[in-house]
């Protein structure tokens, strides 16, 4: 049975694994971003779990502006308690996870705190070939994304919550 909660500093070692994993070297957030996205943003930032192990997580901070910016994956503030725009910087799933609905699990549960808090929009880049995967579940594709993050072609995608 997955189990989805809050991160906590002790995951680290295993987000960091799944991470690796997941993206390149220049794509994968390293263990001091996510040490410090722990600290600041531990309301937005879910860990999946099956039976005590870490199968996936999905974090991001909450922006001011509709589109993912690339200074958001080194200089994170903590979360206005109400309103903005959720974005994910990374939703990861452990390759033996992934087809498992996992990924789906954890984009839902993150919804569902979003709305909770009044975000106007969930936002996210992804590569051409998650596209349909994000459309899927409701997300709509607004052109290529001005990201250059680790020299990948980013889409926005923007699934609205109001």
């Amino acid at each position: 049975m997955l189990n989805i909660r809050n991160v906590r500093m002790e995951d680290l070692s295993e987000l960091v694994v799944i991470e690796n994993l997941c993206f390149t070297e220049q794509e994968a957030a390293t263990e001091e971003a996510f040490k410090k996205r722990i600290e600041m943003i531990p309301d937005s930032f879910f860990v999946a779990e099956e039976e005590g192990v870490i199968v996936g997580l999905v974090n991001g901070p909450v922006v001011e502006a509709e589109y993912i910016t690339d200074d958001l994956f080194s200089d994170i503030k903590a979360n206005p308690v109400s309103g903005g725009h959720q974005s994910i910087l990374g939703l990861a799933v452990s390759p033996h996870y992934q087809k498992s609905g996992a990924a789906t699990a954890l984009l839902t549960y993150l919804e569902r705190d979003a709305r909770s808090k009044n975000r106007e929009t969930i936002t996210l880049t992804c590569k051409e070939n998650l596209i349909p995967f994000y459309e899927n579940r409701g997300f709509l594709k607004k052109g290529v994304s001005s990201s250059e993050h680790g020299g990948a072609t980013w889409f926005n995608m923007i699934k609205k919550l109001k």
